[in-house]
């Protein structure tokens, strides 16, 4: 008789066991049924986004990341780096989205789909700055003539070394100009674009800045515009999610609504009307 007990309450325990993994089974989403990626929506919370000195140093993020956290609810986790460490970090799946400037190494990681759903966002410029007395004597000059001008005459130029969008941009202008920069003259620096400017304004050397960044630290340097307004120059910002087919733990529902609001009408505003001593740094493509 206890024997008979003992199997009449183990087949009814297990089929209570049975029951309720069907009940969990029927709450829990079928595969597939998550889109894009088979992703779960995870906007609330926390996204994470890898972007440049240039927006941080500048300020403007300052202005954007609360103005998005206060109409969503989600915080903002930022990561600024060099544009190609931004990159490279969504890449490894470690942010849920990317705002960088170099539009090549964008444009391949999208290609190469680590990133989706590219918007453009905004542009500055790049400007070469230097001493006020300008003793390599560039200014106003193409910005071609002028890269020449410097290393022919080993004026000091700090590089940011960084494989930032600004050293992407650098390095393409000394190509343009045929030049291999080398040599005492020639510091690459590995640093942020605000650190660089302080470097280059206490050698009164020369460097190449974004516009927005060097306007936000103007009033602590004795640098000057020396070439500006080159086609050569433009500067445009673009933002990506990060793809979740290749990385499904990423926030992409989160790193959507952070493209939509910074590429709406009221991230326009937002960005537009920044501005540094009355100075507007970034400008949106209409």
């Amino acid at each position: 008789m206890k024997r008979q007990s003992f199997i009449v309450l183990m087949v009814l325990f297990f089929t209570i066991g049975i029951a309720a993994g069907c009940s969990n089974s029927a709450n829990e989403p079928v595969q597939g049924q998550d889109k894009p990626g088979n992703t779960p929506d995870k906007t609330n919370g926390m996204i994470r986004l890898a972007t440049t000195t240039s927006t941080k140093d500048s300020g403007l993020l300052d202005q954007l990341i609360p103005a998005f956290t206060q109409k969503y609810g989600i915080e903002v986790q930022v990561l600024a780096q060099g544009t190609g460490q931004a990159i490279k970090t969504g890449e490894m799946g470690d942010v849920d989205v990317i705002l960088v400037h170099a539009r090549s190494a964008e444009d391949q990681f999208v290609a190469e789909k680590h990133g989706v759903n590219r918007r453009d966002v905004m542009y500055n410029d790049f400007v070469v700055l230097g001493p006020a007395d300008d003793p390599a004597g560039i200014k106003g000059m193409d910005v071609t003539n002028a890269m020449k001008k410097l290393s022919e005459g080993k004026a000091k130029f700090i590089s940011r070394g960084d494989d930032s969008g600004t050293h992407k941009k650098e390095k393409s202008l000394w190509s343009k100009a045929q030049i291999k920069p080398s040599g005492d003259w020639y510091l690459s620096v590995g640093k942020g674009m605000g650190d660089t400017l302080i470097m280059t304004n206490e050698l009164q050397a020369y460097t190449l800045s974004d516009r927005g960044t060097y306007l936000s630290m103007k009033d602590k340097l004795n640098l000057k515009v020396l070439v500006e307004g080159d086609k050569l120059l433009f500067n445009p910002y673009g933002i990506i999610a990060v793809n979740p087919e290749k990385h499904p733990g990423v926030n992409f529902q989160g790193a959507m609504k952070l493209i939509q609001f910074i590429t709406s009408d009221e991230g326009k505003k937002i960005i537009t009307e920044f501005k540094v001593n009355g100075e507007q740094l970034f400008y949106i493509d209409k």
